[in-house]
């Protein structure tokens, strides 16, 4: 066999042809390597150099280094107002090949790949970034690095609060990546963090030249309810709200203001914790130093109530001096009211100094001595006189009785027995309750141990001295079983009064005891009207009449004795008549005994 027949040549076409080249398979395939390898090898979607070809009116001409050039629009690189063949641009692979077959190519796109890029490694290296604020946005500014669109928080702007977000806009910032969202392509910084760290070494050295008591100058960068922070120049301290004025204030800004340049003492600093105590009424004299020697006990001073406790409220005469009136030096009444209901915050009072210890710094005062003590009132016996009668409320309520307040500063004890004559009470509960109106009469007056003693049952009549006529012993009523006792039972009468029947007064004729609910005659055994007490019995009721039956029946037999013996004496023999006459006297006489 011939190997060259077995040979294949590759016949050249287009401008090869018409030179009669002739390349065989191994020389052609050795030629399309030779000419491969001269290509670049891309791949879609990442970044890589190229080289402007050309440039014209709406697009720009790169070349990679891949089979054929690609295109960018031009508006792509406004930035590159100088740009011209021959410079260097990184570009975006979009499409190796589109519908036309031409490379299409982004420096948009490549810019923002190597923008994320560039915040990653800025992120992870903690490194500062350089942005423009584009514009304000709520809650913040929205700042553009590397083409990307980055939002700064207003409160990571600065260590102080700003107001005016506009200022910010069009002007160079910078700024440290705090937070990525890949997923909504969201970056979060922070020029406050920067601010901070350059604070750092200054707070170091501010804190390392403080002492306790040293006066420093500042700027009041932040307002609390609790307090303000003062800019001490690169460190911070805290002016608690305490410490801002001797006087009660409500609110920091009362009194200062955000920006105010102010005086102030350190009164304490930890300086591993890097925390600084300001103050700045301690910059004056305590207000009690300079309280005049004219105020005592016993004097009369004007002041405003600025504050409540349940126990009573805090009376400010100058700004650092309170004195507490205490709730039960508010009225001369032993059950005041709601503390508020009495005095709220703001109320400009007078008041009486009761105490006063300038050591302690302390002062109690009095409202009610401004007003005349009602027990030492010269007319107090004529108004309360014995017999007089009032209205009250019951104030308080005790076992024994209630108290019941007649006016501001007079009550008196209505005890549990003088409540009613009738009903049987175990405990004032059971008819009155504390707030209830109740008439009352005098019944003892003691103005010097303010002691005034109240019945209510003498507003009336008292019932038992006409139940003493009605209920005589051995008087016989109806009534109704109403309860049963330990001992026997209660039982209704007539006149609304109860009496007690002794359990073995209950046995009914039949042998049965009473129950509850029956109707029964009762016949009176004791009755107490010191003791109010009504003891009655059923069962004497029915004994009773059985005994004047047997009496009777006795009587009738001793009538039949007499009678035969008489009969007998009338046969006897004459004999015997003086026999007979002495029996007939003593038949009599025992007949005039029966009668």
């Amino acid at each position: 066999m011939n190997p060259k027949a077995e040979t294949s040549h590759w016949e050249p076409t287009g401008l090869t042809a018409g030179l009669g080249i002739t390349y065989t398979d191994q020389e052609r395939a050795a030629l399309t390597q030779s000419y491969e390898a001269t290509l670049t090898s891309i791949k879609a979607c990442e970044v890589v150099n190229g080289t402007v070809v050309a440039i014209s009116n709406r697009e720009v001409i790169v070349n990679i280094g891949f089979k054929s050039d690609g295109l960018v629009p031009l508006n792509e690189f406004r930035d590159l107002p100088d740009l011209k063949p021959g410079d260097e641009v990184e570009v975006y692979i979009e499409e190796q090949e589109n519908a036309e077959g031409q490379l299409v190519l982004s420096r948009k796109k490549a810019k923002l790949v190597r923008g994320w890029e560039k915040i990653q490694a800025s992120a992870d290296n903690s490194s500062v970034i350089e942005g423009v604020v584009k514009r304000r946005t709520k809650g913040g500014l929205i700042v553009d690095i590397y083409g990307i669109e980055a939002f700064l928080p207003g409160s990571q702007i600065d260590v102080r609060p700003v107001r005016d977000f506009d200022a910010y806009v069009d002007k160079s910032i910078d700024v440290a990546v705090v937070k990525i969202n890949y997923a909504n392509d969201n970056v979060v910084v922070s020029h406050k963090i920067l601010i901070e760290k350059s604070l750092e070494s200054q707070k170091d050295a501010i804190i390392g030249r403080l002492e306790k008591g040293q006066i420093l100058e500042g700027v009041i960068k932040n307002m609390t309810s609790f307090g303000v922070f003062v800019d001490l120049g690169g460190v911070d301290g805290l002016l608690h709200i305490t410490d801002i004025s001797w006087g009660r204030i409500g609110h920091p800004e009362e009194v200062l203001e955000l920006g105010q340049k102010v005086k102030v003492v350190v009164t304490d600093f930890d300086e591993s914790k890097k925390r600084i105590s300001l103050g700045m009424k301690q910059l004056t004299p305590h207000p009690w130093e300079a309280l005049p020697d004219s105020i005592e006990v016993g004097s009369k001073l004007h002041g405003k109530v600025v504050n409540l406790a349940d126990y009573g409220a805090f009376v400010e005469i100058v700004p650092g001096v309170e004195g507490l009136v205490h709730i039960s030096e508010m009225s001369w009444s032993q059950y005041p009211r709601n503390i508020r209901d009495l005095i709220k915050v703001g109320d400009k009072i007078e008041a009486v100094v009761l105490t006063l210890d300038r050591e302690e710094r302390k002062m109690s005062l009095g409202l009610k001595q401004l007003t005349l003590d009602p027990w030492t009132s010269t007319d107090l016996s004529v108004r309360y006189a014995i017999g007089t009668k009032h209205q009250g409320t019951v104030r308080n309520m005790t076992h024994f009785g209630v108290f019941v307040e007649l006016e501001e500063g007079i009550e008196g004890l209505l005890h549990v027995s003088d409540l009613s004559w009738t009903q049987k009470i175990s405990h004032p509960s059971e008819i009155l309750k504390v707030g209830d109106s109740v008439e009352a009469i005098v019944l003892e007056l003691d103005q010097e141990n303010r002691k005034l003693a109240l019945g209510r049952k003498q507003l009336e009549e008292n019932p038992w001295d006409t139940y003493e006529t009605v209920f005589q012993v051995d008087s016989v009523h109806q009534g109704t079983m109403t309860q049963k006792v330990e001992k026997g039972a209660l039982v209704a009468l007539n006149h609304d009064v109860e009496g007690f029947v002794p359990k073995r007064h209950l046995i009914k004729e039949d042998g049965q005891e009473a129950s509850v609910g029956e109707l029964l005659e009762l016949k009176v055994i004791e009755f107490s009207k010191a003791n109010k007490r009504i003891v009655l019995s059923h069962t004497a009721v029915f004994s009773e009449v059985k005994e004047r039956l047997d009496t009777s029946k006795a009587k009738s037999d001793k009538r039949a004795v007499a009678s035969n013996s008489l009969t007998t004496a009338k046969k006897s023999t004459l004999g015997d008549i003086e026999a007979l006459a002495d029996l007939k006297e003593r038949i009599e006489e025992g007949l005039e005994n029966l009668q």
